[in-house]
């Protein structure tokens, strides 16, 4: 008994696990983005380098405990069934979508998208693995089919991974995992702290709150259309 709890004690988590982790993020995300359907491979690719590839490419850097980069890369298709599912499902009109993956307003949203998974996958790390790591502001780019960006960021002994994901229109998309070559092993167990839903913190906030007034809400939505150059 002693050995075999030794063993689990010590059992070290590495690139991989961290990967699932992340694709956790990218599917929970999604499925709370008008997305459920999302889901990834089960087989995982040894790569080389993590390239921004077309259509469109979003990527993130993290630093902290462990440094890394996170590439997502969307065909077209994948991109415009994220975006059109995410606002519909919000309640926005089908006519004031937009047409066209080119569009600011779906890399906007694209980025918005990336930066929940990544904020989702930065707290997962937090409350799993006992350590921190802080991300970079995503950078969302449409990308024309006959150019390819390396994305480069200083790791010791980087190890990259590539899992391919699926919508629930079988449209797919690319995510890339470029990170230290480092190993997590437990020293003991631990109770690992719930994570806050976003949703329940929002909620609370908005009761305790005050409503505005008529003109005070005008007046900030004035703002924010101002801020937003609409």
């Amino acid at each position: 008994m002693t050995k075999i709890a030794t063993a689990r004690r010590s059992r070290a988590i590495t690139t991989e696990e961290v990967l699932i982790i992340l694709c956790h993020s990218v599917t929970e995300v999604l499925g709370n983005a008008g997305n459920p359907g999302t889901n990834y491979s089960p087989m995982v690719q040894k790569i080389n380098k993590t390239c921004l590839r077309p259509d469109i490419g979003c990527f993130v850097l993290f630093d902290g405990g462990f440094s890394g980069l996170v590439i997502i890369n969307f065909t077209a298709e994948s991109a415009m069934e994220i975006y059109r599912s995410y606002l519909l499902s919000m309640g926005m009109p089908e006519s004031e979508l937009a047409q066209f993956h080119t569009a600011d307003e779906v890399g906007n949203v694209m980025g918005e998208i990336m930066n929940q998974i990544v904020g989702d996958f930065t707290n997962k790390i937090r409350r799993q693995l006992k350590t921190s790591i802080t991300q970079s502001q995503p950078k969302m780019m449409a990308i024309n089919k006959q150019v390819q960006i390396s994305v480069n960021t200083t790791l010791d002994q980087p190890q990259s991974r590539r899992v391919t994901f699926n919508t629930n229109d079988n449209n797919i998309f690319y995510l890339e995992l470029s990170m230290d070559k480092t190993e997590f092993i437990k020293l003991h167990d631990f109770d690992e702290t719930e994570l806050e839903n976003p949703d329940d913190i929002l909620a609370e906030n908005h009761q305790q709150k005050p409503k505005p007034s008529s003109s005070s809400s005008n007046s900030e939505h004035d703002d924010l259309m101002d801020d937003l150059g609409i």
